[in-house]
């Protein structure tokens, strides 16, 4: 078997339909679930565990853990907001528990209507939950608008970095960096996962960045220039930024698989299966935008893509 270079983190169950107003008919979400996995996706956020009168899209949480849970050597991730939430993934079978944790005050207020402060010791709340009921799920915290929010504007670098290091001390495994709103910039990047890494080591994680401004991929390749391994998109960059109509939201996941394979870093993921993936899932949100531009454009004539079947079945 061989073991990709970088985890490619699908989030489009999660991320990208808790951002649309179309619901998806659970047969289609776990047709599209079963499609990312033919193509090697080995890690999915496959649903987000809140009150279905707060996000009917999310009202199949647990149907869709309990299929997700069946394909072998699958990460199945679920976000949760509160101890609530994570008990109920816990009880559906999830194998990882993600958390918003927003290093913005402002957008911390508004999103979870709790401080930074009681949002890490939320954090600290799950951390010992999972540990006395299933202690090898692992716990992420993601830091949300970390490089920047709609709301306040700027977010102090230094307060992104204190935020993820309490998150950690707070029992998280670890603590990767989002661009929720688009915006970050490669420099900004750079820095801020170089300072992630300096202060959490092994525990610094994710590189969660949004196209809505055109620098996704850039931001990528700039994340990934400072030792980030793991990233987040979404397949057709589904969940567009409403601050922004019109833009893609998340990072094209077929794109970043092109990025990588195309420079030599295995992803484990077959661009061609992937492609075929947005069949089920147009197929389940008919008439919603779908963006890539790696699908649209065709792989390059002669691309032979280093793809080895590691991460096949």
């Amino acid at each position: 078997m061989t073991v990709p270079d970088v985890l490619i983190s699908e989030v489009g169950p999660r991320d990208g339909l808790q951002s649309v107003k179309s619901t998806m008919p659970t047969a289609d979400k776990l047709r599209w679930i079963d499609a990312l996995y033919k193509a090697g996706i080995r890690e999915i956020e496959v649903a987000s565990f809140v009150p279905a009168r707060l996000l009917p899209q999310m009202a199949d949480a647990a149907e869709v853990v309990r299929h997700a849970v069946t394909l072998p050597g699958l990460t199945v991730m679920a976000l949760v907001p509160n101890r609530k939430g994570a008990e109920a993934a816990l009880a559906a079978g999830v194998h990882k528990l993600t958390m918003p944790v927003s290093a913005s005050a402002a957008h911390s207020l508004a999103n979870v209507r709790k401080t930074r402060e009681e949002m890490v010791e939320e954090v600290r709340a799950i951390s010992e939950l999972r540990r006395d009921i299933a202690p090898q799920v692992r716990l992420e915290a993601g830091i949300s608008t970390a490089f920047g929010c709609t709301l306040q504007g700027e977010v102090p670098e230094d307060e992104v970095i204190w935020l993820a290091a309490q998150c950690v001390a707070a029992g998280a495994d670890e603590s990767g960096l989002s661009d929720t709103v688009g915006y970050a910039n490669p420099a900004q990047v750079r820095r801020l996962f170089k300072r992630l890494r300096a202060e959490l080591g092994d525990k610094a994680g994710a590189a969660h960045m949004h196209n809505t401004r055109g620098l996704g991929l850039a931001n990528c390749l700039a994340a990934y220039e400072e030792g980030v391994r793991t990233f987040d998109s979404s397949l057709g960059g589904l969940g567009g930024c409403p601050y922004a109509p019109g833009a893609s939201g998340n990072v094209v996941t077929e794109d970043l698989v092109f990025m990588f394979e195309a420079m030599g870093v295995r992803t484990g993921i077959d661009i061609d299966q992937l492609i075929a993936a947005r069949a089920p899932l147009i197929a389940g949100l008919p008439g919603e935008p779908v963006y890539g531009m790696t699908p649209e454009a065709g792989l390059p004539k002669g691309f032979v893509q280093g793809f080895q079947g590691g991460a096949h079945v």
